[in-house]
């Protein structure tokens, strides 16, 4: 007890503050999503999402050139369609622009680990995860089609194929279709928890992926659930899941932690494009110190047990790091 205990001690230094630093943020934990897009030296601002854009695969290649330099290693990859249907067939066209951007990524930068998202709603006309009739978005007609554009995106060369739509079931869908067609080293990073949030606002804009009618909450979690997230990990992993995500970050720091606590297995968090656009804007009105505010943030998150940290900070967060 004080006076003989003063914690303060080891707070004197930067040295010593670094020697007990319990949670270190360094930028191989970091993936950097990206939104791709069809043609050629396209580079477009998104709105709602300041210093993010969409890409065409050329600009995609320079754009993660300039990220490997600033020390980021993995990428994240969102297709804005050129066209819509019913069934989003765009997703698991060979020619689409996620599979265009990973094949160019691949020739030009073989070694950054490449992460395609699967899901339908970017490019579905109705803006749903799954396949939609009289109202209702079914589940098991939908893993077919999260399994045809996994494959797609490993014929392309993608490291790992991350579901999002939050159907029961297409983890184990997707690996038995990766297996039999021989990409069983292709891994599943599965959004194993993700919630129906109000912090996806500036991504639907930016892809394009707001639904057309109702919402996402007969198959996203509700926010107030923690115990339905450890089952759901938990169906994922006995699946087949590599890694499993908890999406949003901030808003479910306990989540993480009760996940790694749980399973011990490496969880990915998403600081999503809402956590990312309200930090840029207080930073872009001096409300808050922008550099270190998304240190903090990435801190406070592998604090709560995360291993990988997708975030839309990804390459100033790398040079800050260095």
């Amino acid at each position: 007890m004080f006076p003989v205990t003063r914690p303060r001690r080891l707070r004197r230094t930067a040295v010593l503050r670094d020697m007990v630093r319990e949670a270190r943020v360094t930028p191989t934990d970091l993936i950097y999503p990206l939104f791709v897009r069809h043609g050629k030296g396209i580079r477009a601002e998104i709105g709602s999402m300041p210093e993010q854009f969409h890409l065409s695969p050329d600009t995609l290649v320079e754009e993660v050139g300039a990220a490997v330099e600033d020390g980021v290693r993995a990428v994240l990859l969102f297709g804005i369609p050129e066209a819509k249907d019913e069934r989003g067939s765009e997703a698991w066209d060979d020619a689409a622009a996620v599979q265009t951007g990973v094949r160019e990524l691949k020739r030009a930068y073989p070694d950054v680990l490449v992460v395609t998202d699967i899901c339908l709603c970017e490019y579905t006309s109705h803006g749903h995860c799954g396949v939609v009739r009289d109202g209702n978005v079914l589940n098991d007609p939908t893993l077919e089609l999260l399994a045809k554009t996994a494959l797609s995106h490993a014929r392309a060369g993608a490291d790992l194929v991350a579901p999002s739509d939050m159907m029961d079931g297409r983890v184990g869908a997707i690996r038995s279709a990766l297996d039999a067609a021989g990409f069983e080293d292709i891994a599943i990073l599965s959004y194993a928890a993700k919630y129906a949030s109000a912090f996806y606002g500036p991504f639907r804009e930016a892809a394009g992926s707001a639904p057309q009618f109702g919402d996402r909450r007969s198959y996203q979690m509700d926010p107030g659930n923690a115990e339905e997230a450890l089952r759901e990990v938990a169906a994922d992993l006995d699946e087949g899941a590599d890694l499993v995500m908890v999406k949003p970050a901030l808003a479910y720091l306990d989540v993480i932690r009760r996940v790694k606590d749980t399973f011990g297995v490496p969880v990915a968090a998403y600081n999503v494009s809402g956590e990312y656009s309200m930090l840029m804007a207080a930073a872009q009105r001096g409300w808050i110190d922008r550099e270190r505010a998304i240190l903090e943030t990435l801190t406070s998150i592998k604090r709560a047990g995360a291993s990988i940290l997708l975030t839309y900070h990804a390459r100033e967060a790398a040079r800050l790091l260095r």
